[in-house]
């Protein structure tokens, strides 16, 4: 495939691209210039970057059949009972439970319980899980492997390390992980706003967005080195218990990895034990924001994937809310996955068991199951 004049063939594109901004969307290989302002610069943190060869542009190919779980973020805050929190799941329909990242010590006898009498199987663990004691509510971001200072990154990779442990111990074939953010301020939040009331090609949009990407440029890289180099300890772990690490796409810009530094990460950790976890809705705010492109970023990314947050979003930004309520484009996305992708439907609390299992029903007549 091309992304305006650069092949992503594995080859060293000829040049960088330069997307015009337009205020909400970066044309890639234009020379659109808004009438407002006319802005060109570097597509530092957009999709069009270089490509190694181990991140192969992937062809279109039939939908196969999906495998579908559920994550227990929708239901673990309701519930003081592990095991009745399980059941609530299975008898939606899904025979596969990812625990989330708000499981409380006093729900896992009851998850145990229930493992080890056979009666439900685990996808999937979102770090952390369970929660650190002290943490009182769902916080997969309590701790950062990018923080600067080492005791929080050490409480990161203790609770991480248990979190694998955890998951072997369940038999989930993947632990889903944060690596952080840099603390640049909550721009994503601006520019979600600025759209919201129809400014998002306003002056205004285009100096918070160039500005958020200015910041950012400058102040990622010593946070993203922390972040891979306790990813590096905590892939080790992983291995020694058979675990994958799934590295998860993120909902805001400020946040880490962007686009271009998952492809720096999966390229250091070229490991079968490591690799992309795309989360729809995520992606598409960001898609939404005129970040990237998710049909070319998910064709660019998916020989690196090994699992999927399912969720769609609401133009601009609301998010988690059921597959095939908002503006996700799942048959263009899933004709670059996998056979047997997993999937995870992660809905926020707000959803209603009737708006899920009428998504789930939806899913598995379009897709399989």
């Amino acid at each position: 495939m091309t992304l305006g004049d650069s092949k992503i063939d594995g080859e060293k594109a000829p040049a960088e691209l330069e997307p015009a901004v337009d205020g909400r969307h970066a044309v890639f290989g234009s020379d659109f210039t808004p009438e407002a302002q006319a802005v060109r610069l570097r597509a530092d943190q957009s999709i069009a970057v270089e490509r190694a060869p181990v991140l192969p542009a992937a062809g279109p190919s039939p939908i196969e059949c999906t495998v579908l779980s559920i994550s227990t973020c929708w239901n673990s805050s309701r519930h003081t009972d592990g095991e009745i929190m399980c059941r609530e799941l299975l008898d939606m329909g899904f025979d596969r439970i990812e625990l989330g990242h708000g499981i409380r010590l006093s729900l896992m006898d009851g998850i145990l319980k229930m493992f080890d009498a056979g009666k439900v199987r685990f996808s999937s663990l979102h770090n952390f899980c369970p929660l650190p004691i002290e943490i009182l509510r769902a916080s997969p971001d309590c701790y950062k492997f990018s923080s600067p200072e080492a005791r929080e990154r050490d409480r990161a990779l203790k609770h991480s390390f248990q979190t694998i442990d955890f998951a072997a111990r369940l038999g989930a074939e993947f632990v889903v992980l944060h690596l952080g953010r840099t603390p640049i301020g909550d721009y994503t939040e601006k520019l979600l706003r600025l759209t919201e009331v129809g400014l998002g090609t306003s002056r205004g949009f285009v100096k918070e967005k160039l500005e958020c990407i200015r910041k950012r440029k400058e102040q990622a890289p010593a946070y993203l080195q922390r972040a891979r180099e306790c990813l590096a300890r905590i892939a080790e772990h992983a291995e020694k218990k058979g675990v994958k690490l799934g590295v998860e796409s993120r909902h805001s810009f400020e946040e880490i990895p962007s686009e271009r530094e998952m492809i720096e990460v999966l390229n250091e950790f070229n490991v079968p034990h490591v690799g992309y976890w795309h989360d729809f809705g995520h992606v598409q705010v960001k898609h939404n924001l005129g970040f990237l492109d998710h049909i070319e970023w998910m064709q660019t990314i998916s020989p690196r994937l090994i699992g999927c947050h399912l969720h769609d979003t609401k133009w601009p930004g609301h998010d988690h809310m059921a597959p095939f309520t908002g503006d996700v484009e799942y048959e263009k996305l899933l004709a670059f996955l996998p056979k047997d992708t997993l999937f995870v439907f992660e809905m926020s609390p707000r959803r209603t068991r009737e708006e899920i299992m009428e998504s789930r029903d939806k899913w598995i007549a379009k897709f399989g199951a």
